[in-house]
């Protein structure tokens, strides 16, 4: 089971020149394929005049939904370069696109991999890498005389009180790691079986 993944903190940028053409890296931190085009929207727009916005991304907790675009280059000149390196740093819900200024000599393929690759590794090396916690939501409703049993669940598995009402019943939203689930779970049940009145329910 997947519990943790690697992305960056913020946006960064990275710059390689050669013969005169300009490549500039832009990193992204991504959680979905909506903020992908929007950023992508909003790159464009920024360097409206740049003659190539290549990119790729990774997405998912576990890096499986990824994509390329060699945006009128050379076929994996682009693309697959600055995808290797977020691949390279292990990283997903990542996005590198990088902006081409011609300098109007040709690199041939193997100086535009070069070139893509470079401003890819500058952008993200320029970037904060931070490790992400993967986490579910539960719901636990339980009698206010177990409430004491409840805050030690809280504290014992650092769950993150996301909302809470104290009444008759009582009800807490958390989140919780994924790889404190199992033993949460078993948890609930043991002290249901010792008369604590609580039910564990997941939410998403």
């Amino acid at each position: 089971m997947i519990t943790q993944f690697r992305t960056i903190a913020d946006r960064s940028e990275g710059f390689y020149k050669e013969k005169g053409s300009k490549f500039i890296g832009i990193a992204l931190p991504v959680d979905d394929l909506d903020a992908v085009k929007y950023s992508l929207d909003e790159i464009r727009q920024q360097y409206y005049d740049a003659r190539h916005h290549c990119y790729a991304y990774i997405l998912g907790n576990d890096g499986s939904d990824f994509r390329v675009n060699d945006d009128g280059e050379p076929n994996h000149s682009a693309g697959d370069p600055i995808l290797g390196q977020i691949k390279a740093n292990n990283l997903t819900k990542t996005l590198v696109v990088v902006v081409r200024y011609f300098g109007g000599t040709k690199l041939g393929v193997s100086g535009l991999v070069n070139a893509y690759r470079t401003a890819a590794s500058e952008a993200l090396k320029n970037a904060g890498i931070k490790t992400e916690i993967i986490t579910t939501k539960v719901r636990l409703d339980y009698a206010y005389e177990t409430t004491n049993d409840v805050i030690r669940l809280i504290n014992d598995f650092q769950l993150v009180i996301v909302n809470q009402k104290f009444e008759t019943s009582c009800q807490a939203i958390c989140e919780v790691s994924v790889k404190n689930i199992e033993r949460l779970k078993q948890k609930v049940v043991l002290l249901k079986n010792t008369g604590s009145e609580i039910e564990l329910t997941f939410t998403n």
